[in-house]
């Protein structure tokens, strides 16, 4: 049979699945993308535009018409715009934190903060729920950890931070061995390593032990991997489309974040700095939001192309949106009483708006969707029970605070 005849008989001979699905067969579950907008986006700059408020709502920006009819982003997302058929946007979400750290620490982990203890991130519980694959780590922060951690977890689930890949001679840290050491000699350090841990094991451990002892374990995981080495090397990847996502942190980060999600990595988060525009609002987004236009657009079309869309969760969020009025400084301040975000993948429909904001973008107008039900809706996409209980301080504390999944993105 030639190449042309098996693709067009392919889903005949296999039941059905399509050759995306083929090539995604091999995957090892569930992975999840998040373009983090730190700082917090405009939801009238981005995906919930107010063409008809007053000028200091509206802001300079005009709107264009999207894939769906009817809908309408800001110019600023032209390629946004144009792929609305490709994922599902947000408009109602919000958020009861105005402080970046905290209202981090509560979108990352779908769970307020408090005073006794601090709620792991999402990742994090994901990486304890479902380990890692061939010695990657399960949960990647490119290029830093922006306040994102295990907390009560302990440092083994804090996510691995590779650095910036859109600098030039990018190279991941903790890949390669100390100068000096062969690979024999850090064979022979491990099982002297695995001896001693026997031993203490005659004895109680410590949680700050147990932590070391596990990231040693992931540290000789990563040097020792070749597979680690291979989903790490972004410069593998055709100028062509480093090109396409662009030269920029978030650009190569997302791209980074393909290749470890192909290669099985659970959760990374791709951290795009420069949205709190208190000063300079419209001067700041004419050139940063045309970068996350870019940046998206290109991730999901990568991913389906590659077969990997379906198994893929793919967010684009920040920790809260701006104010619906302009400030003296042009600018916008933190506003947590609603925001907008994309999801994609995962068996999500395109094109679809959920929920809506009051006419000046303040708040929720219809179907107010909750920061931890984003943190119920990650859970149940990756087979997690949202409502399961872990122990700290003597006590059970749920994986997220009585959120419950959006049903708009479940076939």
């Amino acid at each position: 049979m030639r190449r042309r005849e098996f693709l067009r008989t392919g889903g005949a001979i296999f039941g059905g699945l399509t050759l995306p699905r083929l090539l995604q067969a091999d995957r090892k579950g569930m992975s999840c993308i998040i373009l983090f907008q730190s700082g917090g986006a405009c939801q009238h700059d981005l995906f919930d535009p107010k063409p008809d408020a007053p000028s200091e709502i509206r802001g300079g920006f005009s709107t264009i018409p999207t894939a769906v009819p009817g809908v309408h982003f800001s110019e600023l997302l032209p390629r946004c715009a144009k792929a609305l058929d490709k994922y599902a946007v947000i408009r109602s979400v919000y958020s009861r934190e105005a402080i970046h750290e905290k209202a981090k620490q509560y979108i990352y982990s779908g769970s307020r903060p408090n005073n006794a203890f601090k709620h792991p991130a999402t990742g994090s519980v994901i990486a304890k729920e479902l380990g890692a694959v061939d010695g990657l780590p399960p949960f990647v922060a490119i290029p830093s950890r922006d306040f994102v951690d295990a907390g009560f977890l302990g440092s083994a689930f804090d996510p691995f931070v590779t650095g910036d890949p859109g600098k030039k001679d990018f190279k991941v840290q903790d890949l390669a061995l100390p100068v000096g050491v062969k690979m024999d000699e850090a064979q022979s350090r491990a099982e002297l390593l695995k001896s001693l841990d026997d031993d203490l094991r005659k004895v109680e451990k410590s949680r700050v032990v147990e932590g070391m002892d596990y990231f040693y374990q992931k540290a000789f995981d990563l040097v020792t991997s070749p597979a680690a080495k291979k989903a790490f090397d972004i410069e593998a990847e055709p100028e062509k489309l480093r090109d396409a996502y662009g030269r920029t942190t978030a650009g190569q980060g997302a791209l980074l974040a393909r290749r470890l999600v192909e290669s099985g990595v659970r959760m990374v988060t791709v951290f795009h700095g420069g949205y709190d525009t208190h000063v300079g609002n419209d001067k700041t987004n004419k050139t940063l939001y045309p970068v996350f236009d870019q940046v998206f657009t290109t991730l999901l079309e990568d991913l389906e192309q590659r077969g990997l869309l379906a198994s893929t969760l793919v967010l684009a969020m920040g920790e809260f949106g701006r104010t619906p009025k302009i400030n003296h400084s042009a600018g916008r301040d933190h506003w947590p009483g609603v925001f907008s975000i994309a999801a994609a993948g995962a068996g999500i429909a395109g094109g679809q708006v959920v929920g809506s904001s009051d006419a000046n973008g303040s708040e929720p107008k219809d179907r107010p969707i909750s920061v931890e039900d984003l943190g119920a809706t990650i859970y149940k996409k990756f087979g997690i029970d949202y409502t399961k209980e872990y122990r700290t301080i003597g006590r059970p504390v749920k994986i997220n605070s009585d959120g419950h999944p959006i049903r708009e993105l479940f076939s």
